[in-house]
């Protein structure tokens, strides 16, 4: 019997070729997107689900809050891992870990010139409680013996290749790797790299005892200093069976009081640690990721499933409209079946069984398509997302489970209707007559209604964030980001001698216009902030201040606007400061004028205001505007980013090239260990909205397949009402209806549908687009009247136009062939 049915579905695809070919690929570009989604948010939501005793590991951050500011720190003070060790209860075990990045790492081999490492990203200060929390295979040595002492190391199996290549795990075992040309540490294991998806990217393992040992360790890691917090400083910690969240919460924040009693100065701030999921790491950008891992954003993920779901919405949807549009086609066939003995279960099982065939070719379109639409959106999809269901077991059962899903919602309703056609009135062709199947359906119209909404809305969606993009690229910041290029010397070979050649070096440059030197350029993802106070006699007001260094020039380069007072000058220290309007409101001045002159203490020590600047933002235009001073500082750490402003290119020119041609060839003169990287401003700032302009490249595609799927099934819906109209459009050309007529009166109800869904979807996408992406943004475009009324006379051409092929075949059809019959 099953055979048979496939028999009879191949001979029904044969017949209505085209119906067949629009429901395949309807099907197919739903479950093509749905197969792409699906790898990209199992690939997120899949890292570190394989740890043991997951759900009790979390990992102590800390919040702080001053003066209605409030701050999010991944780490912790440097005492507080031993202290939590010793004093507060519900915690099994605890693992402290203190990330290294940008290292340099260097092989001895006997050499004057050493195989070396740059820019290191994987380094960790780590020992046996961080491998006894999360379960590595050992090659060789052991968690409880490899780093026990100071200056050893273990290494992940890859990162050991990469040092030793030609060595095998054993022979690694004694070798030395030096770390920053000052760390000499030993090889005392090697571990396997985790091959599960994790956040756990570390490489290289240096003994957590080395701290004690090294004068430098101890400066970053400050291991007695509980006033100092930084989220280089990991604390992993593993809950005991029944041991709260709570509880433990407040024995830790109960520690921190005791051991760094609040002080008078400290009113109005508070810092309170919290216990964070392991789940969470992978999705919170509070808090950070170990400083170098990725975050995934959850919303992203939930919004590409509902893209996902839409898309095979609206393609089962077209399959329901134009299976049903058939059913005048096939009604002789049911009736004739059913005469002869079938049953309306064997109906129902043979529509369903055509449902499944089309699903199926849908399914193998979409697996060869897969591979090329992950492909297409390769720059902001990870690069360890592949399609390879023989290697990834879940893919396999996906499609198959989405295959039997979408052959159930696709065919189900079709498989009803077409299956309850009576022989009798079959055979006397009245299948449709006094069914309540003729021009009123309206579930068909209902989904078609459905359909409209959806494409709308990714339409709306995708001009809104097209326009928020266009608006934050184009807004006029605060300051100039053209033209100009940073450089930021090596902080560990950072001598003013060095420094002063290669300034020489760029002012010779005759590409060059001005140099300024200091640290962050006025919006970066940088951030460097102190505690200020201002007494005016009357009142105290005390506020965080965000610190930019800059030289005489910073303020110049990058064409700031002086509201009052001075700029910086070449004689001017530390105890001069420039600051911004927003500081100057904040303080209660009613005009920058006011502020210069003004005292403001800093770390205790009197800051004396010269200058006043038109705001700037200092991030993306996610952030408010907050207090800031620009601050001239000698110290090398503050000072040691080169903002360079080059002069305007002539038409077709390669001046630029040529400018940053010259500063490299100076900077392999004097830091030939160190990469060469410079930055265009301009492009700096776009990086702050690559997502999103990601988020409009994929909803471009996905408004562009909606309407496609969409249009089609309004191409079916024409073709159902067309095919139930013949006999009456034959009867008013005969009675001297025009062609223009005819058309009218077949598109007046299927428009009447359109506008519809833009009037349900206008307020609702309005609402949806305010409250899920507006407002992640402090300074955000308006949602414009134009945006909907775009969408809408859009969406209206593309079905009018698509109505056009039906209706216009169907008035200029000959009148005689539809009244035939009668």
């Amino acid at each position: 019997m099953i055979r048979n049915y496939f028999k009879i579905a191949f001979r029904s695809f044969k017949k209505h070729k085209l119906f067949t070919f629009i429901n395949v690929i309807g099907l197919s570009i739903g479950i093509s997107a749905a197969v792409v989604i699906f790898l990209i948010v199992n690939y997120d939501f899949s890292f570190d689900k394989f740890h043991k005793d997951k759900d009790r590991i979390y990992r102590v951050v800390t919040d702080f809050s001053f003066a209605g500011n409030t701050g999010y720190n991944g780490g912790v003070t440097g005492p507080m891992p031993e202290a939590v060790r010793n004093e507060v209860t519900g915690v099994v075990s605890s693992a402290p870990f203190f990330t290294l990045y940008d290292f340099t790492a260097s092989i001895p081999d006997g050499s004057k010139s050493p195989k070396k490492f740059n820019h290191e990203q994987s380094s960790v200060l780590a020992d046996g409680r961080y491998f006894n929390m999360f379960q590595y295979k050992w090659l060789v040595g052991s968690a409880s013996a490899s780093l026990n002492g100071p200056y050893q190391v273990v290494l992940t199996s890859e990162q050991a290749k990469n040092y030793f290549p030609t060595l095998s795990y054993q022979q690694m075992l004694g070798k030395e790797i030096i770390f920053e040309d000052t760390l000499r540490t030993t090889v005392t294991g090697v571990v396997e790299t985790l091959k599960q998806n994790s956040d756990l990217t570390f490489k290289d393992f240096i003994s957590y005892s080395t701290i004690k040992s090294s004068h430098a360790l101890q400066d970053q890691v400050q291991p007695t200093e509980w006033g100092s917090t930084t989220s280089a400083s990991q604390f992993i910690v593993k809950l005991s069976p029944g041991s709260t969240v709570a509880n433990v919460e407040k024995q830790i924040n109960a520690l921190y009081k005791k051991h760094n009693p609040p002080k008078p100065e400290d009113k109005g701030t508070t810092t309170d640690y919290r216990l964070q999921p392991l789940s969470d790491l992978h999705f919170n950008s509070k808090y950070g990721n170990f400083d170098s891992g990725s975050v995934a954003n959850k919303g992203t993920l939930y919004g590409l499933l509902f893209i996902a779901a839409f898309l095979l919405i609206l393609g089962c949807i077209n399959f329901i409209n134009l299976t049903t549009a058939q059913a005048s086609q096939r009604a002789k066939e049911i009736g004739i079946r059913k005469t002869m003995g079938s049953s309306r279960g064997q109906l129902i099982g043979q529509f369903l069984s055509e449902t499944f065939l089309v699903t199926l070719f849908a399914v193998v379109i979409s697996v060869v398509l897969a591979p090329f639409i992950l492909k297409l959106f390769s720059d902001f999809v990870s690069k360890n997302i592949r399609f390879d269901p023989l290697g990834h077991p879940a893919l396999i059962v996906f499609i198959l489970a989405l295959t039997v899903l979408v052959s159930f919602i696709a065919g189900f309703y079709p498989s009803m209707v077409l299956s309850n056609f009576q022989p009798v009135q079959v055979l006397k062709n009245q299948a449709l007559s006094g069914t309540g199947k003729t021009r009123s359906t309206m579930l068909r119209k209902s989904l078609t209604v459905t359909q409209f909404i959806i494409a709308q809305f990714f339409i709306i969606a995708t001009i809104l964030v097209s326009k928020q993009v266009y608006y934050a690229l184009h807004k006029d910041l605060g300051f100039k980001k053209d033209a100009i290029v940073y450089v930021t010397t090596p902080y560990k070979n950072n001598t003013p001698g060095k420094k002063q050649v290669f300034l020489n070096e760029l002012k010779a440059l005759s590409q060059v216009e001005l140099i300024s030197i200091g640290n962050a350029p006025p919006s970066s993802g940088n951030t460097n902030s102190t505690t200020v106070t201002y007494k005016d006699g009357k009142k105290e007001i005390k506020t965080d201040l965000e610190i930019k260094y800059g030289d005489e020039n910073y303020i110049n380069l990058y064409k700031i606007k002086l509201l009052a007072g001075r700029d910086l000058t070449a004689r001017d220290t530390a105890g001069q400061m420039v600051i911004n309007n927003t500081f100057v409101k904040t303080l209660g001045f009613k005009s920058p004028q006011q502020a210069i002159g003004k005292l403001i203490d800093r770390s205790d020590k009197p800051r004396e205001v010269i200058g006043v600047v038109g705001d700037f933002y200092q991030k993306s235009l996610r952030a408010p505007i907050r207090p800031l001073a620009i601050v001239y500082h000698p110290v090398k750490y503050n000072n040691n980013t080169f903002h360079i402003a080059l002069k305007p290119q002539t038409a077709g020119g390669n001046e630029w090239k040529t400018a940053i041609a010259g500063m490299e060839k100076t900077w392999k003169q004097l830091y030939p260990d160190n990469d060469f990287q410079y930055q265009f401003y301009d492009e700096s700032i776009a990086k702050f909205y690559e997502s999103e302009q990601h988020t409009s490249k994929l909803l471009t595609w996905a408004t562009g397949l909606a309407i496609l799927i969409s249009c089609l099934g309004l191409l079916g819906l024409a073709m159902y009402t067309t095919g139930l109209r013949t006999k009456e459009i034959g009867v008013r050309k005969v009675l001297g209806a025009t062609v223009t007529q005819i058309v009218t009166l077949l598109s007046r109800e299927l428009v009447v549908l359109v506008l519809l869904a833009f009037v349900i979807v206008t307020p609702l996408s309005w609402w949806v687009l305010q409250k899920l992406f507006l407002q992640n943004f402090a300074d955000k475009t308006s949602l414009s009247w134009w945006v909907f009324a775009l969408s809408g006379a859009g969406m209206l051409a593309v079905a009018l136009i698509t109505l056009s092929f039906q209706t216009i075949k169907a008035a200029i059809a000959n009148p005689v062939k539809s009244l035939r019959s009668e």
